[in-house]
């Protein structure tokens, strides 16, 4: 441990300086501090004693690899980040500038600073603290590190499919989760998938005048709304047909595990979220509905006038973005296709809807009483 404390202010300013690059996949225009933040990443696994670091080009953003496979016979690990970031809207809720690194009360705030960039962090630098005092590692280690993981994750999909030697491993670490609690080390077997796609209702051809015409013409904003709330309720059920057939409950060693966890339900809802009361779908726990049960979310609907003071248009096309959180068993294909199905049959009258999926990715659960999860516990 003396290496990490001789070396924690470097360490946190090499952080900082990772988390200034504005990696923004998602948007076109960030496309060269996307590569910053790759190139970054690049060099900091061969400061940290790893070889063959390099950049892997292809279909959009590039991945990180490198390797260290200088222990024979011994486990390899492959471990797994994320450079890029989700765009920082809304600004003005933050209290410190996004990608302006900033520590208070022992914690950094930063776009990324906990996903994904300080996670992997940790990974390269644990790796290095080894190899700088040690000269070596007690296992084999690979790094595959992504930035399109915040806008689809296209390109390690196909590189992962196309070069399966290359990325050999008894076991993959995936360092994009959080410890439960400060000091309390934490092995995440499970993450839930995604489904993520967008809404477009369209009425008439053009926007039309209320005054004229409301009262007769369609308007997709108002289907917009009838068509989410039809497919989620006020009690938060989720009313998509066979949507949770293929749900797989947790066992009940698990949900005995997650009552053994420190847990104070009232600081969590007032400290960590916010909020007044804690919602969702009845008859289930807190914990089962982050960790076992799907979900719908909205996060956000276009359409008509939102800028300042008065328009009384009715739109002609209104647009939502949704996502579904998938749990084990449930498959992404299926899924898109229960939601176009829904869509298609609660969509009101005089508008028609389209639904696009943007990106899916399939949920993952690894058996807790697995060799490598109890050897790492």
């Amino acid at each position: 441990m003396d290496y990490y404390r001789e070396h924690r202010n470097e360490f946190l300013e090499g952080l900082k300086a990772w988390l200034r690059i504005a990696s923004i996949s998602t948007l076109p225009e960030y496309a060269a501090q996307v590569r910053r933040a790759a190139e970054f990443a690049r060099d900091a696994l061969a400061d940290a004693g790893l070889e063959r670091a390099e950049l892997i080009e292809g279909t959009g953003h590039p991945l990180v690899y490198a390797e260290w496979l200088g222990a024979p016979g011994k486990p390899t690990l492959l471990l797994y980040g994320h450079y890029d970031v989700q765009p920082p809207d809304p600004l003005e809720e933050w209290k410190s500038p996004p990608f302006e690194p900033e520590v208070r009360e022992e914690n950094i705030y930063a776009r990324g600073a906990s996903d994904d960039k300080g996670q992997t962090w940790i990974l390269i630098k644990a790796v290095e603290g080894w190899l700088k005092t040690q000269r070596r590692l007690p296992v084999n280690v690979r790094f595959l590190i992504e930035g399109e993981e915040e806008s689809g994750g296209g390109h390690i999909s196909a590189y992962v499919a196309s070069h399966p030697p290359r990325l050999a491993a008894d076991a993959a670490v995936i360092c994009d989760t959080e410890m439960f609690a400060p000091g309390l080390p934490t092995i995440c077997v499970g993450l839930r998938g995604i489904v993520y796609a967008e809404i477009e209702v369209e009425g008439a051809t053009h926007d039309l005048h209320s005054g004229v015409y409301g009262g007769v013409a369609p308007n997709p904003l108002q289907a917009v709304a009838e068509i989410l709330c039809a497919l989620k309720d006020r009690d938060g059920r989720i009313r998509i047909p066979g949507f949770l057939d293929r749900v797989r409950p947790p066992s009940p060693k698990e949900k005995e595990a997650w009552q053994r966890l420190p847990f104070d339900e009232q600081h969590y809802r007032e400290k960590e979220l916010g909020v007044s009361q804690l919602t969702g779908e009845p008859g289930y726990s807190v914990f089962e509905r982050l960790w076992a049960r799907p979900t719908f979310e909205v996060h956000g609907i276009r359409g008509g006038f939102t800028g300042e003071g008065a328009k009384t248009v009715i739109p002609a096309r209104a647009v939502a973005k949704v996502s579904m959180r998938l749990v084990a068993d449930q498959k992404p294909e299926e899924a898109a296709e229960q939601l176009r199905r829904s869509v298609a049959e609660v969509c009101p009258r005089g508008v028609k809807a389209e639904v696009r999926i943007l990106h899916s990715a399939g949920p993952s659960l690894v058996d807790p009483e697995n060799p490598l999860v109890k050897a790492a516990a």
